[in-house]
């Protein structure tokens, strides 16, 4: 049993929504998203509530419940406040240069990095981070992971990119060891 999906979404203000049969939409002022969901829930909405219902008795129905209902709820806060990854990235050398919708980036190989920002993200660049934004939170987190997989931090020296806040567990090396 979901404890997720018994939760009920309130729609805010300035925010539509949209229900069709297998599908709901969600207008807000950063823009608009779609999603289709599974044919194991229902989707009903009252005023400015809404409650997803668990239709199917399997325990993938029981998944796609609350998961239903955290997609929609994400989509609500996006097109309202929108979502943001902030990846910092440490190393001597390493840098980064945002040029458009193109990400520049010289992490210690023979040749620079240019990663392309896809169409609904923002890209920029404050005090040294790299700011990723957008209204679509599953397209931030895989781009955010996209970018963080080019150079993840490695646990010698602690060089790479790492979201703001990551802990890194450094290890000792072979000086440590020998001793």
């Amino acid at each position: 049993m979901s404890r997720i999906g018994k939760k009920i979404i309130i729609i805010p203000e300035g925010v539509n929504v949209s229900l069709t049969k297998d599908n709901v939409e969600v207008n807000g002022s950063k823009g608009t998203l779609g999603f289709v969901h599974h044919k194991d829930v229902l989707i009903e909405m009252n005023d400015k509530e809404i409650s997803i219902k668990n239709v199917g008795k399997t325990k993938k129905s029981n998944a796609v419940w609350g998961l239903t209902r955290a997609i929609i709820n994400n989509m609500i806060v996006g097109v309202t406040e929108g979502y943001a990854k902030k990846l910092e990235l440490q190393g001597v050398g390493f840098r980064m240069n945002v040029a458009g919708k193109k990400i520049n980036l010289a992490l210690g190989f023979s040749h620079p990095v240019v990663v392309d920002v896809p169409a609904k993200l923002e890209a920029k660049i404050e005090e040294g981070a790299l700011i990723i934004s957008g209204i679509d939170k599953q397209a931030v987190g895989q781009f955010a992971a996209e970018v963080r997989g080019l150079k993840p931090v490695e646990p010698y020296k602690g060089k790479g990119f790492r979201y703001a806040g990551e802990v890194v567990r450094r290890k000792a090396g072979k000086k440590a060891a020998s001793k």
